[in-house]
């Protein structure tokens, strides 16, 4: 599919394997999606613009390379993104972090917005959206559309997951902003969820039902 990344590491298709898995354990399905959403950002930054700038090692000067610009903003959408926003953060432990509040209204399955916070310059700054399931694709069209509205242009889509009817509703709606996923799974259910998929990845990392 064009402007989706389906990351294929070893590592990542592993440990994706044992968080699908019905009998692991919240402690478990957390430790593992901390684990894929660092190996995640590695793969969403691979393209960060880098600046030279001089340096001193114990043994003399150099030009050495230093990210460029201003640091990086990660969007989850609550509650299941902020899950997913902790092994970002190792990664990047400089990056900002802006709030999008949205829940999935079940009996229409569209997102409603209750809460929205970032940091004032978000516009200036490359947003990479975290939401472990791409499945309807409606809370993540609807936080993109909350992004642009307070004049964010540089955008990225990272998951977990995702249905090939979640991505090309996102696509239809947002063509232009890429997409990272561990796989793309068969389809939704009569319900919107992802087949096979995890179950949902909110109640499975917050231990809720």
């Amino acid at each position: 599919m064009p402007n989706v990344h389906v990351i294929s590491h070893p590592l990542v298709q592993h440990k994706l394997t044992l968080l699908r898995q019905v009998e692991r354990s919240t402690q478990g399905f957390r430790r593992l999606v901390n684990e894929i959403s660092m190996l995640l950002a590695y793969e969403v930054t691979r393209d960060l613009a880098l600046e030279m700038t001089e340096i001193e090692t114990p043994l003399t000067r150099m030009a050495s390379p230093i990210l460029a610009g201003k640091k990086l903003v990660f969007a989850p959408i609550l509650r299941a993104g902020v899950g997913f926003l902790d092994g970002m953060l190792e990664l990047v432990p400089a990056a900002r972090v802006a709030h999008i509040g949205l829940y999935r209204d079940p009996a229409t399955l569209q997102a409603v917005e209750y809460y929205f916070k970032a940091p004032p310059d978000v516009a200036e700054r490359l947003v990479i959206v975290l939401d472990p399931m791409l499945a309807t694709a409606n809370s993540a069209v609807a936080a993109v559309d909350l992004l642009k509205a307070r004049g964010c242009r540089a955008i990225r889509m990272v998951c977990l997951l995702a249905a090939p009817e979640g991505i090309a509703h996102f696509h239809t709606r947002h063509p232009e902003v890429p997409i990272w996923t561990a796989a793309i799974d068969s389809h939704l259910d009569a319900h919107g969820y992802i087949v096979p998929g995890l179950g949902d990845a909110g109640d499975r990392i917050f231990g809720t039902r």
